[in-house]
């Protein structure tokens, strides 16, 4: 008789309270916006709990399905993704918002193909990488048909325009092809490459320039490009150690713009204090330990990396978001995983997640026989 899977249930219990607090964070700091702007306290909380629950069902899925046919689909949800992103850009299909043109709308509820993207990515790379174990020190066999995918991806979201998730997909395949084995040399020059791109990309368009002068020095113009920083800086002086207490915070009152999304912790930082702020950068190490353990304990290869690629994927949304709204990285629109307001941010992190638990309950299956 086949053994009861065991998953990894601190990993579940993690994201667990991570969306928890998510919820209760994003009601507190976005009721008054939203009685503003939508006659209801409870808009971005009800639409979040909806996410949430359309997440929670693909996690399940996910966790039931074994990871291992993601092989025969690979390449389909990489092309899906692909057209996705190419279609986006299309006028009239994709919606543009704040000069970005990111999402497809379908009615009150919106589709960010980018976040999927990410995913896609990460399941290409991890099954080419297994696939080509022997061959990872060939630059033209193990390394350059990865960045010619990851590269092809990111152009089409710059176009977009998404700086910062084309920054992240080069990090993902770093990260990866890394961890594969290719060769440093290889690694190295694309690095540095990517840099001097990343710089031509920065200095030749004057937004992109502004914010990254606003983190230099966002006090030189405090009421333009240096504002939302220096408004999240006072959000986490606010709070001091023990904060202000849950739904007292003072700079969600439309001081801070994107108060329940892109700058969520600075609310965290202002209710909760600085113990709700180690609480949360604590409870995503342990989420990083999780997600390596269940890459080191992988019965194959592609489990590895493809475990290895969706913790990642988390953690570096994580440390983009907390580097941003605490001033040590420029401005970028990413979210806060599990607990920024966001449909297709959320419903992905969690669709990875249920995978990890997929490989997690793998391992413990293949060592009970």
């Amino acid at each position: 008789m086949e053994p009861r899977k065991t998953y990894d249930h601190m990993l579940f219990v993690i994201v667990l309270i991570l969306m928890i607090i998510g919820v209760v964070m994003v009601y507190s700091s976005s009721s008054v916006s939203a009685a503003k702007s939508f006659g209801s306290a409870t808009y971005f909380l009800k639409r979040q709990l909806c996410f949430a629950g359309i997440g929670f069902l693909l996690m399940f899925c996910a966790m039931k399905i074994r990871y291992q046919l993601l092989k025969r689909f690979v390449y389909y949800i990489l092309i899906l993704s692909v057209f996705l992103l190419i279609l986006v850009l299309i006028p009239g299909v994709g919606s543009t918002i704040g000069g970005s043109t990111r999402w497809f709308r379908f009615g009150p509820l919106s589709f960010q193909p980018s976040e999927f993207a990410k995913l896609a990515l990460v399941i290409f790379l991890a099954y080419s990488l297994s696939n080509k174990e022997n061959k990872i020190h060939s630059f033209s066999i193990g390394f350059l048909p990865h960045v010619i995918v990851t590269l092809g991806m990111a152009g089409l979201v710059l176009f977009q325009p998404d700086f910062g998730t084309a920054v992240l997909m080069l990090l993902l395949l770093s990260i990866m092809v890394f961890v594969a084995g290719s060769r440093i040399k290889h690694i190295a020059s694309f690095f540095s490459i990517s840099s001097v791109a990343c710089y031509f990309l920065i200095s030749s368009t004057s937004y992109r320039l502004d914010r990254f002068t606003a983190f230099l020095n966002p006090w030189k113009d405090p009421m333009a490009t240096g504002f939302q920083v220096i408004q999240s800086f006072l959000a986490f002086g606010s709070g001091g150690l023990w904060g202000t207490g849950l739904g007292n915070g003072k700079q969600k009152l439309f001081y801070l713009p994107e108060a329940h999304t892109d700058f969520i912790f600075s609310i965290i930082g202002e209710e909760l204090g600085f113990i709700g702020v180690i609480a949360i950068i604590f409870l995503f190490i342990l989420l990083a330990y999780c997600g390596i353990k269940i890459a080191t304990k992988a019965p194959d290869l592609f489990g590895t990396y493809l475990a290895l690629g969706i913790t990642s994927l988390i953690i570096l949304h994580a440390v983009i978001n907390l580097g941003v709204v605490m001033g040590l990285l420029p401005t970028k629109g990413s979210t806060l995983p599990f607990i920024s307001y966001g449909g297709t941010s959320l419903i992905v992190n969690l669709t990875g997640t249920g995978i990890l638990l997929n490989i997690s309950s793998q391992f413990a299956k293949k060592q009970t026989l």
